[in-house]
């Protein structure tokens, strides 16, 4: 049994959808904008999941970067999305994060990778709770490693070593908003 096409939302900078297209296909060097999100996952003791993306990623692949990410399927909401990823990517039972608060919902931007593929997304980005980190079990497919760090190390490691981590997440890590809704 064939699965079903992942599709991905086009959109104008505003957020507008103007159509979709499959996933597989968009992330080209001319990659269109699209809908997507980053989320910042934080433990009972004030630790950020940091996820070092698989080898088996198109794009950026092996590179650190923020707990997870996704794109949120026509007609499905952003949290449901994070929710849907939480699973797929950290291999999370559903509902197993909570507390999900949009820190950044104007946050977009463009990057390119070593490959010179493009990533161009309008991307909210959200803080959520995991109460329990012995329930991720990230999926090789997605995540080659993870570690947990308090939010004030990680913030200084990622300033000090802009180069070891994903673009979207130096550049969202310069958002007082965001870093303050993660060392609350």
């Amino acid at each position: 049994m064939n699965s079903p096409t992942e599709l991905v939302v086009l959109c104008t900078s505003d957020g507008t959808p103007t159509g979709t297209a499959p996933k597989a296909t968009i992330h080209t060097e001319n990659t269109p904008l699209h809908r997507a999100f980053s989320c910042y996952l934080i433990d009972s003791n004030g630790k950020l999941l940091l996820t070092r993306r698989s080898q088996l990623k198109h794009t950026w692949p092996g590179i650190w970067t923020n707990s997870f990410c996704g794109h949120p399927g026509p007609g499905e909401s952003d949290l449901a999305a994070i929710q849907r990823r939480s699973v797929q990517e950290l291999g999370l039972i559903d509902g197993a994060i909570t507390d999900i608060a949009l820190a950044l919902p104007e946050f977009q931007y463009r990057a390119v990778d070593d490959s010179g593929i493009v990533e161009w997304e309008v991307c909210p980005v959200y803080v959520a709770h995991l109460d329990n980190p012995d329930l991720l079990a990230p999926r090789e497919r997605e995540v080659e490693e993870y570690l947990w760090l308090p939010v004030e190390q990680a913030i200084k490691e990622i300033q000090s070593h802009p180069e070891k981590y994903s673009p979207w997440m130096v550049m969202q890590l310069t958002h007082t908003e965001l870093t303050e809704k993660l060392m609350k």
